[in-house]
């Protein structure tokens, strides 16, 4: 059923410059669009043995958001609202409105938390960015967190009568076999997921190396010392070496996910302040960029992680554009099964997609993954002189979310 899903969403995409928008609408500037002024992520910490194992949640963010407040000089009491995306952590909505007054934001300031699993971060900038567009508030933040150390996926349960139904019982199966299911239903062999995987290990070490993260990251302090930066990534990997790893999930499929060559567990977070161009000239804010559109789909639970085959040509023809109008896609690298076939179906070059590595290679914190990767993309699209950002993530239980941004911040 699904492959014909697939096979239709693609071609698609090449005909969307036919609708409705396109690129001269997308870098219009109106008083009313909603325009990113800042964007910022701390360090990301290896889940367990990394710098951030021990720091919860709450204290991140509290750091976070201080440093921001500090960084921007922004007078919290500005805030209309506050959205924090996060998957795993217990008590969300509880733990982000005491950690932002804790921060510094008065407490007339709301809070909520929303969870839609790895698209948690987007969800949580697509609400900020909606309230704004529908007039109810101007000025918003956006913030997506995890803490995987601390509290890691648990195992979801459902009663006998869901679990019943095949689809049910598949969106709660763990990752790791939707990763399996994907090699084996699509074809995407050990060595093709290897592959993929030394080409994010080999440019994250590279950017890494070269200082390009540091332009991304807000380093912040917590218990006395300063963290700024990544400590997940795993330097001198080689297609030897990936080659070697024993399989992750050897019980399921044909076996091919192994360490090197799947998202790292992370811990880390990651904001964005969101408010309308008008008032952003108004009180004299810096426009790094532009919300333009979000999209979130349902796929098979089995598949989950093709997704981005079905939510990007959505959000493109949302917004008018061609996949060739898009200047850095910064799709999310949950696995290298499903990440391989999602390029290769989507058809887009290499060079375009996650330029500086993706989860495979820096993490994937849940929460906060869908606020990074605009982060990462934002930030690089400044250093380029790029126009078009296209993020996109597979998201647990069968779906999938992605979003396009503009640059307005030329370096």
């Amino acid at each position: 059923m699904f492959p014909r899903l697939v096979r239709s969403a693609v071609p698609r995409v090449r005909s969307l410059s036919t609708q409705v928008g396109g690129v001269a609408a997308i870098l219009e500037r109106k008083p009313d669009d909603v325009v990113i002024t800042f964007a910022k992520r701390t360090a990301l910490g290896r889940a367990k043995k990394g710098q951030l194992k021990d720091v919860p949640v709450d204290e991140l963010m509290q750091a976070l958001i201080k440093a921001t407040l500090e960084k921007t000089k922004l007078d919290p009491a500005k805030l209309e609202d506050i959205c924090v995306g996060t998957c795993h952590s217990p008590s969300p909505t509880y733990v982000s409105r005491a950690a932002a007054i804790a921060a510094g934001v008065p407490v007339e300031v709301p809070v909520s938390a929303v969870n839609r699993l790895c698209g948690s971060g987007l969800q949580a900038i697509r609400i900020i960015a909606n309230a704004i567009q529908a007039g109810h508030m101007s000025l918003g933040m956006a913030i997506g967190v995890e803490n995987m150390s601390l509290n890691p996926r648990p195992t979801p349960e459902i009663v006998e009568g869901v679990e019943a139904i095949p689809q049910a019982h598949d969106c709660v199966q763990p990752m790791g076999w939707t990763s399996e299911m994907v090699a084996e239903a699509y074809k995407i062999s050990r060595q093709k997921q290897d592959e993929y995987a030394l080409i994010s290990h080999t440019r994250a070490e590279k950017a890494s190396e070269a200082g390009i993260f540091g332009e991304e990251i807000m380093p912040v302090e917590l218990r006395g010392t300063i963290i700024s930066v990544d400590d997940t990534i795993r330097k001198g990997t080689t297609a030897e070496g990936l080659s070697k790893l024993k399989p992750a999930f050897p019980a399921w499929g044909e076996a091919s996910s192994t360490g090197g060559n799947s998202s790292g567990l992370g811990d880390g977070a990651a904001l964005c302040i969101l408010t309308t161009r008008k008032r952003a000239e108004k009180e004299g804010m810096e426009i790094i960029g532009k919300y333009v559109a979000t999209s979130f789909v349902g796929v098979e639970p089995r598949y989950m992680g093709i997704a981005p085959v079905a939510a990007i040509p959505k959000v493109l023809e949302q917004t008018g554009l061609a996949k060739e109008d898009v200047d850095v896609y910064e799709i999310n690298e949950a696995f290298a099964s499903q990440f391989a076939y999602c390029v290769e179906q989507l058809d887009v070059p290499m060079s375009k997609v996650n330029p500086n590595g993706g989860s495979i290679a820096l993490s994937h914190p849940l929460g906060m993954t869908g606020v990074r990767q605009v982060v990462t993309g934002l930030a690089q699209l400044r250093r380029q002189g790029g126009n078009i950002l296209c993020t996109s993530m597979c998201i647990g239980s069968g779906m999938g979310g992605a979003g396009i941004f503009v640059n307005e911040a030329h370096a």
